[in-house]
Parts: structure tokens; sequence; C-alpha cells
């Protein structure tokens, strides 16, 4: 799979997330982390970067029921864990209504959109954004189209997304990315590495986020001493 690269970019102090869109987790610990960067004042000067999970990466092509798919893996309906994700998205000032995306959707074409963007300043706002798409809007982010409409809003040529979306060595590539997540441990999402510093598991709070970016931030200076 191709990437294009910010040639020439100073290196910037890395947060690795291992999320997947059809996670409304990932959307809620990824607007928390946004928020966190935004109250530093650090937007120009910490990279984000998504390795692709998933959650279910035997979702059928044509999706299938997610109140059917939650019963039947969980036991019992998913009501109580929604009303949970929206109480909390709500402390954080996000609205989510998890009633409103009711089929759950392949998301390997989605993933293969998020690495086509690796190394590009935008990577991040297309993760964020088909979350988004998945939980605040009800959309379908394996169609095709829905790709190309988040893509090339953020830059990206419409032919390139249709090809590499299209490619099956691409999802082979990112369902390999995934298992190789599981293979380092991650069996859950979303999992922060703040700058190789420390490691995170969860959408935690606010406050937690706003001290990760100070430690990672001031153990970055340490090292730059040291060096």
């Amino acid at each position: 799979m191709n990437t294009q690269n910010d040639a020439g970019a100073e290196r910037l102090p890395q947060i690795v997330v291992f999320d997947d869109p059809v996670c409304p987790w990932c959307l809620l610990g990824l607007y928390r982390l946004d928020r966190a960067i935004e109250r530093a004042g650090l937007q120009d000067s910490v990279e984000i970067v998504h390795q692709a999970f998933l959650l279910d990466p035997n979702t059928p092509e044509e999706g299938e029921d997610v109140v059917e798919m939650l019963t039947r893996k969980y036991g019992r309906a998913p009501d109580e864990a929604w009303d949970r994700i929206e109480s909390e998205a709500r402390k954080s000032g996000l609205e989510v209504d998890m009633r409103k995306q009711i089929w759950r959707y392949p998301s390997q074409k989605a993933q293969v959109l998020i690495q086509l963007a690796r190394g590009m300043r935008v990577q991040h706002a297309i993760a964020m954004d088909l979350g988004r798409a998945c939980y605040l809007e009800g959309e379908d982010i394996s169609s095709d189209e829905v790709l190309v409409e988040i893509g090339t809003r953020h830059g990206l040529a419409e032919e390139v997304i249709r090809t590499a979306i299209s490619v099956p060595e691409n999802i082979a590539a990112v369902e390999r990315m995934a298992q190789e997540a599981i293979g380092i441990g991650v069996n859950a999402v979303p999992v922060f590495l703040f700058d190789r510093h420390f490691s995170a598991n969860g959408a935690q709070p606010d406050a937690f986020f706003d001290a990760a970016l100070k430690k990672m931030m001031e153990l970055g200076t340490e090292d730059a001493k040291s060096a």
C-alpha cells in the first residue's frame, strides 16, 4: 500500500493509537485526546499515528444488525452499555446516540483509507471523521462513496482512494496489521502509546490525557537534553 509523507518534516513527539472506526470507545478516547491537545496548545507539536485494529474481522460484507450481534456476543441487549457510553461522552461534550447506528459494517476498507494517509498530517482527521460518520451520522463506512467523500475532504485524490480500497492486497495488509497488534498484546481498543514512553488502554478521563501529554512532553525534553 503506497502512502504519502510530509517530506523533510522535523520529528514530533508521536502518539501511536490502535483503534477501529466501528469502536465507539475509540471515538470517545480520540475526542478526549484531541481536546487535551487543544487545551495544552500542542496542535502543531505532536503527531498522532493510527495503527489498524479490527473489532470483528469476520463482519459480513453486507453488515449485520448491531443489536442482534451484540446480544449474541454478550448474552444480553446492549442498552445498558450504550447508555454508559452516551453518559461518558456527554461528560466531555460529545453527543453520541448509540441507537442511531443500527448496522455494524466491516471496517477493513476504512482501515485501508486510514493507512493510505499514514505519514500525512491528515491521517488523524480522517480516522476521526470515520468514527463520527459511523456513530454521529449513522453512515456505512464500508461504502466506497462514503470513504471517497471523507478522503477527498482531506485532500486525497478520488482515483487514489478508489484504487486503494479495491485492492485485495490492501485489505489483507490491514488484516495482518490487526493480527500483529493482537500478537503484541493489543486485545481491546483504543490503546495509546505516548512516544514510546508509556501506554494507556481505553477512553481514559479528560484529566488523564492532560496529565499524559504533560508527562510525555517532559520526558521528551529530558531525552533531548541527554542525547
